[in-house]
């Protein structure tokens, strides 16, 4: 690593993180019910770091993630954000195409929506709808076991904690619940811990409808056990 590029961007960063104003959260950002493109706390991600168009995050969040792509990127690790703030509607779509999928034909909607939560969250509960979160380079946890993947995901592990950024969606073997491990799922817990901890004050089951098969969301123990199934 350049240490010395390294040292000055980490001071960078806490000069970034002291001077800026808080950035607080209402209830319905947690539930993903606005707009990130006319929010004025989000700011639309360059191209340079993502193959989507017309994404967003937080602006605290995208400032850590530029100081990190910039440090990767003098290492020789080539970031690209694949996903970042999805709001109701965008996940509300995602959902449903799974739920309307053909492999679930004769199934019952309980085990329906469990098999769907392997990996994607019911609108509403989802850490992509803070701004804080970020899906990077594949969706796949086999690539990052190998080759470039796992030179990437090396470099995440030992520095993205020094930028904020954290894997929340660990291995399970520690007794963890919720979605299977995500390798690619890297959360910015300068303001995703203060979220998380808003949204147990405030959002209940009641909260997560207008969408299929949301009635589940208390059976299936989506605030305890998906929203809170991380690795803090």
């Amino acid at each position: 690593m350049n240490y010395a590029f390294y040292i000055h961007l980490l001071a960078f960063s806490l000069f970034q993180a002291l001077s800026a104003p808080a950035q607080h959260v209402t209830k319905a950002e947690l539930l993903g019910q606005f707009d990130p493109s006319e929010h004025p706390d989000f700011v639309k991600i360059d191209a340079a770091y993502t193959t989507k168009s017309d994404i967003y995050m937080r602006r605290e969040a995208y400032a850590a993630f530029e100081l990190m792509y910039a440090a990767a990127a003098a290492d020789g690790i080539h970031l690209k954000i694949i996903s970042a703030t999805r709001n109701f509607d965008y996940q509300k779509g995602i959902w449903e195409r799974k739920w309307g999928r053909t492999r679930y034909m004769g199934w019952a909607d309980f085990a329906k929506a469990k098999d769907i939560l392997t990996y994607s969250s019911m609108p509403g509960s989802s850490r992509h709808h803070w701004g804080t979160d970020i899906d990077l380079n594949a969706l796949s946890n086999d690539w990052f076991s190998t080759g470039e993947g796992k030179q990437i995901y090396d470099w995440l592990t030992e520095n993205g904690p020094s930028f904020g950024f954290w894997q929340v969606y660990t291995p399970k073997d520690d007794g963890r619940l919720g979605y299977n491990e995500e390798k690619w799922h890297w959360s910015y817990l300068p303001l995703a811990t203060s979220y998380l901890q808003t949204y147990n004050d405030s959002v209940q089951a009641v909260d997560i409808r207008r969408f299929r098969g949301a009635e589940l969301a208390d059976s299936l123990r989506i605030i305890s056990d998906y929203v809170n199934g991380i690795e803090r």
